[in-house]
């Protein structure tokens, strides 16, 4: 199938948000189906040689068809590659920085006494670099997640009310029981934003009518036929071109998802099935090594606070989400400029994809000059981290990644948006 750029879509009101994370991890919420009545186009691509040649599809018909899949049962292999475009400063990584930063805790380094086989740092890097992942899973109560980026292997394990995380580099184990009572986030709630299918469901659930949905041909990956489904902004000005998402022909099962910028270039987010396999796997009973030091523990990471927000250090709120607006940028932005999303009196300008946030800071003042207290880690100011710029809003600095953009003006005033610069000079010079 050729891809159908084509294709057009009727506004409606904005989708449905999705019910609960229990449905989001273990299938793609019905809510979902409600883009295909707001966003989608409903012209099938056409067959073209080179891709599988596949059964026509419209995107509602492919939108249905993943909110109806109910895989819970596959082992496989994830690579998951992440390029947000951080700058890095006289050898800081500042990618680096933002997951040392996540996984500090209030009880030592790792918020766990000590132990290297808490999660957050693991979790935490997948915010950068590319990741393999082994993955299986045996139903909604047993499910097992190993990297194997190197020699030694890290895993989180959960069967049935027990969950493990166990560092095979030093051989040290956390276990918890009871996983998932009382609101606890179980071991593998905290991976399932990484995954191609939890990936798909949250960017079917931002979908509104700044987004356009269509079928983008045919493709294969893990040796599977698959549709392409394709998001894309209607506006321009983003730094995202696309959001496109293979959805296994026979099950459903998103089998990638893959975040393309607007400037050209490699993938800002690429995670998919290198390997996959729908049988019934043999995941066993976790049982670690007799020499292993256990340390029990209530709950493997942190998980939500009494507003439902994450709880800070949590590695769950430091993966790379490609937020479509402006709101959600806020917090995608490097560690040492979260401070923007402290500002007061947030006004958004536009809708959707090409939307801007415009705050205030605090009796009107922009960025600490260098050598003041809140200078960023390695003895650099907040301000050297950025460039200068001048406008119609008169100067100001400008901090850029691949995906969010901010630009903070002398008097006082913030910028952001997953938008291009000249988006945002454009917002702010108005």
């Amino acid at each position: 199938m050729a891809p159908n750029d084509s294709a057009t879509s009727t506004p409606a009101p904005d989708a449905k948000r999705r019910p609960g994370r229990l449905a989001a991890r273990y299938g793609v919420p019905v809510a979902v189906i409600g883009v295909a009545a707001a966003t989608i186009g409903l012209v099938p691509a056409l067959a073209a040689g080179g891709d599988p040649d596949l059964p026509e599809v419209t995107a509602q018909e492919l939108v249905e068809k993943i909110a109806a899949s109910e895989t819970d049962q596959f082992s496989g292999t994830v690579k998951v590659s992440v390029d947000l475009g951080l700058p890095s400063f006289g050898g800081l990584d500042l990618s680096e920085l933002a997951g040392s930063l996540g996984a500090e805790g209030e009880d030592g380094k790792d918020g766990k006494g000590g132990s290297t086989a808490t999660p957050e740092e693991k979790l935490t890097s997948l915010a950068s670099g590319t990741h393999t992942l082994r993955v299986a899973g045996d139903g909604p109560d047993r499910q097992k997640l190993t990297f194997v980026d190197g020699a030694d292997e890290y895993s989180l394990i959960r069967d049935g009310d027990q969950a493990w995380a166990y560092d095979g580099s030093t051989g040290e184990a956390l276990h918890t029981r009871d996983a998932g009572a009382k609101g606890d986030r179980p071991a593998d709630d905290h991976v399932s934003d990484m995954s191609p299918k939890e990936l798909a469901t949250q960017a079917l659930d931002a979908a509104d009518e700044t987004t356009r949905v269509t079928v983008d041909g045919t493709t294969t990956v893990a040796g599977r036929d698959a549709y392409r489904l394709a998001l894309t902004p209607k506006d321009s000005g983003s730094t995202v071109k696309a959001v496109r998402i293979a959805v296994d022909a026979e099950t459903g099962t998103p089998l990638k998802f893959t975040v393309a910028p607007s400037d050209g270039g490699k993938a800002i987010v690429d995670a998919g099935f290198s390997k996959i396999d729908f049988a019934r796997p043999s995941t066993g009973t976790f049982a670690p090594p007799k020499d292993a030091k256990i340390t029990e523990t209530k709950e493997l990471a942190p998980g939500k606070d009494a507003s439902g927000k994450d709880a800070k250090g949590d590695a769950h709120a430091m993966a790379p989400k490609s937020p479509k607006d402006a709101e959600e940028a806020l917090n995608s932005l490097p560690a040492p400029l979260a401070g923007l999303a402290s500002a007061e009196g947030a006004e958004i300008h536009g809708k959707g994809w090409a939307s801007v946030a415009e705050l205030t800071f605090p009796k009107g003042e922009g960025l600490p000059a260098a050598g003041s207290g809140s200078d960023a880690p390695g003895g650099l100011s907040l301000d050297s981290l950025g460039k200068k710029v001048k406008g119609d809003f008169g100067t100001g600095t400008l901090f850029s990644t691949r995906v969010v953009n901010a630009l903070v003006t002398e008097d006082g005033r913030a910028f952001v948006g997953v938008v291009t610069p000249e988006k945002l000079t454009e917002v702010a010079g108005k």
